[in-house]
């Protein structure tokens, strides 16, 4: 599931300068969508890249306004049915606004629908057999029949939930531990626009289970290709990557944010390995360090298993002294050896049950942080295949 932020910005919030701050603060905040009436297509274009979901204008033409611009996805339901403003059919096959939705020539996608009623939540869920997006409002988050909307048009429909507050979209996204898939927040707040983003990204990201594994030896190899990744991100002191030789067993190594008498603090860095190891990507798979290039997604991970995202600023490859690294893993069946490649240098630290630890400092019986997930890769993604490493 992809979660989404939109962000309301109709005639309902203002004038266009009420609105255009609105739209303005939701793309510098990350939103995904912003809805707005159709006239104003052609302007939120100008203000930058974001997905437009418009209201659709029962108008032939609109007056005073340029136009040309297509949205991302139009809507029924203001001034219809959807939002109380015509009186709702006892028979919703008579539904102006479904039919709408119905139409074979597309002329909307979505449907938006404030939840007055009972019989609002049976004309949501009646849209949602056909509605690409469904939207639902209500003036109480008291009486809101997420619950039941979530449970029972599942992947029907892209169901987006109204909120005023990021603490509400945080509800939304975390309703029945399934959530809605998006949230229309309506405020004028750019705090609250961000922390809805936020919001979003933690509904997205997983929680890794991290153990200890004993290490058994740790010696001095010859020169490798080492790689740093430099992200676009400041990382802080509990945070670095998953790497190693292994792709079912990867060290966490952490993030260069500690000072040094010999270099300065880079916080955005990870000393990760070799260019042969694995990197734990943002989409639970793996990459090679090798095959990293600016722009990519890395996984950045604290050492309670807590994930994000971080962009690849620049990769840079060095010939380095490096260690080996061996520990074992307990498992149901025994016990699991992995191993990495490390830079011999005392500004790389990898996360043990005694804290961060220089790996110039680590020796045979100290406990390493790793992921260990007992599952064969090919280029990257999990199979179900019987491969060695060693």
């Amino acid at each position: 599931m992809t979660r989404t932020v939109w962000v309301k910005a109709d005639g309902s919030v203002g004038d266009w300068e009420a609105r255009k701050r609105r739209i303005t603060a939701a793309i510098e905040a990350g939103a995904d969508w912003v809805l707005v009436d159709e006239a104003d297509v052609g302007r939120v274009r100008e203000l930058g890249d974001i997905s437009i979901g418009a209201f659709r204008s029962e108008a032939d033409v609109i007056d005073d306004v340029e136009n040309d611009a297509e949205a991302d996805a139009y809507f029924v339901g203001k001034g219809g049915e959807g939002d109380g403003t015509i009186d709702m059919p006892e028979d919703l096959s008579g539904s102006a606004d479904l039919t709408t939705v119905r139409r074979r020539d597309d002329r909307a996608q979505g449907v938006y629908v404030r939840v007055l009623g009972t019989e609002y939540e049976r004309f949501a869920e009646e849209a949602a057999a056909d509605a690409e997006y469904t939207i639902v409002v209500g003036e109480d988050w008291s009486i809101i029949p997420l619950e039941n909307l979530i449970a029972r048009v599942g992947e029907e429909t892209h169901l987006v939930a109204g909120a005023t507050t990021a603490a509400e979209a945080r509800t939304a996204f975390e309703t029945l531990e399934i959530g809605a898939d998006g949230v229309l927040l309506d405020s004028d707040s750019p705090d609250e626009i961000r922390g809805a983003v936020t919001a979003r990204d933690a509904a997205d990201r997983e929680t890794l289970e991290l153990r200890h594994a004993e290490v058994t030896a740790i010696e001095q190899t010859g020169m490798a290709d080492r790689v740093c990744i430099d992200t676009g991100s400041l990382m802080d002191d509990s945070e670095g990557m998953l790497v190693g030789s292994m792709s079912r067993g990867l060290f966490f190594v952490h993030a260069e944010t500690a000072e040094s008498p010999y270099v300065e603090s880079r916080p955005f860095r990870v000393n990760a390995g070799a260019v042969h190891a694995y990197v734990r990507n943002s989409e639970g798979g793996t990459n090679y360090l090798a095959e990293l290039s600016s722009g990519d997604e890395v996984q950045i991970v604290d050492t309670e298993g807590h994930t994000r995202e971080a962009i690849v600023g620049r990769v840079k490859i060095e010939k380095r002294p490096m260690f080996r690294v061996q520990a074992e893993v307990e498992t149901d069946e025994g016990t699991d050896r992995v191993e990495t490649l490390i830079q011999n240098a005392e500004t790389v630290k990898i996360a043990t049950s005694e804290g961060r630890k220089a790996v110039t400092e680590v020796e045979p019986g100290d406990e390493a942080l790793v992921y260990y997930d007992d599952v064969a890769r090919h280029f990257g993604e999990a199979v179900e295949e019987s491969i060695i490493e060693k």
